[in-house]
């Protein structure tokens, strides 16, 4: 991966967490948080 595409990828990510919290109060990152620590319980389960 090069400098401009993780540049890009960065920019990208930071712009859509951007958009969540404007436009939505960051309900959609909040809900991602919630599912990814779910995630994170059942692989630690399976471990």
């Amino acid at each position: 991966m090069t400098n401009t595409v993780a540049y890009s990828l960065a920019a990208l990510i930071g712009l859509a967490i951007a958009a969540d919290v404007v436009l939505n109060d960051g309900t959609a990152l909040l809900f991602l948080a919630k599912k990814f620590s779910d995630l994170l319980y059942v692989v630690a389960f399976w471990r």
